[in-house]
């Protein structure tokens, strides 16, 4: 039996260091061979935030470019648009039909935005189920997550012992996969991780002049230069410790805890690595760029490979309920 890793990343921005350091990375990472590494975009799932069509369209693509020029090689693994492969809805819709109602109540997303007073739709509640689609339809038996993505693997099991338990043994329960280097990366704000909802990020391929005025412009204390500070804990030591190599990280720690310098050295230091490490990735994406049609070519191959996979899955959910 193959073992496949699935994830998906949703197109709802350009990607950003806390993307790239805690997911992407382990992508690449992960990638060993089509059959056993399916990655996709999921423009499904952005619908319940992004309304505009141009822009659903241009950051779809945009996240094709960037996942391809960061590293990920359709040689190595399976790259398609979730909306691409239209077995997923109708897998959505026969899970929705065993799936209780008290379980999607008690997931982080909807609970979330209603403590905020916000308007939750029917995308949202039901957001879950696509995500639990999205691993089944494969037969997927890891998925990469961060510690904080734990409930949706665990939903993910439920949901699928709910169809075993009504129609029979039908899916793979998958596990998740909890990369122990996984970093956990600091916003600008040092208020918490970085995050496009938060305004604190850095985009991987934005443009440098504005990624540097950002860099400059990360959020330190007061404390006098010539006080000794802790690394532990500094959102500024952290970001550096992204980029830096581990001899230049302990020259560092070594450095904030004698005390006598100022952040702006550092972050001057970490405008430099974090150009230089993005460097090779910059001008591989500019080449794919101007070529998005090959771009669009390595999507439908890899919606076609996905397809083939989901729709044997389908057949099997649809001949165990008598569809």
């Amino acid at each position: 039996m193959i073992t496949r890793i699935l994830s998906g990343i949703q197109p709802t921005g350009r990607f950003h260091w806390g993307n790239y350091f805690g997911a992407i990375r382990q992508y690449i990472a992960l990638q060993n061979g089509k059959d056993s590494a399916f990655y996709f975009i999921a423009n499904l799932h952005a619908l319940t935030t992004v309304r505009e069509k141009q822009q659903l369209e241009q950051n779809t693509l945009d996240a094709a470019l960037d996942l391809l020029a960061l590293g990920l090689d359709p040689n190595q693994a399976t790259l398609f648009v979730q909306s691409d492969v239209p077995e997923i809805s109708e897998l959505c819709w026969i899970l929705m039909t065993t799936t209780p109602m008290g379980l999607l109540e008690k997931c982080h997303a909807y609970k979330d935005k209603k403590a905020k007073g916000l308007t939750a739709d029917a995308g949202l509640f039901t957001y879950p189920v696509l995500m639990a689609a999205d691993i089944l339809l494969y037969d997927s038996n890891f998925v990469p997550v961060g510690d904080d993505q734990a409930q949706h693997i665990e939903v993910c099991r439920d949901i699928a012992g709910s169809f075993n338990h009504v129609f029979g043994e039908t899916f793979i329960l998958p596990k998740g996969h909890f990369v122990e280097d996984a970093a956990k990366v600091p916003g600008l704000d040092g208020g918490g991780k970085m995050s496009k909802s938060y305004g604190n990020t850095v985009e991987v391929f934005e443009a440098l002049n504005v990624q540097k005025k950002k860099i400059m412009g990360i959020t330190t204390d007061s404390r006098p230069m010539e006080e000794p500070k802790d690394p532990a804990g500094d959102h500024l030591f952290a970001l550096y410790s992204l980029f830096a190599s581990e001899e230049q990280t302990k020259a560092l720690r070594e450095t904030y805890r004698k005390g006598g310098f100022g952040y702006g050295t550092v972050k001057k230091e970490l405008v430099v690595l974090a150009e230089n490490y993005f460097a090779e990735a910059r001008a591989r994406r500019e080449e794919l760029a101007a070529k998005p049609n090959e771009v669009r070519e390595v999507l439908a191959a890899g919606a076609a490979t996905a397809r083939k996979k989901g729709s044997e899955v389908l057949r099997r959910v649809k001949d165990a309920c008598g569809l």
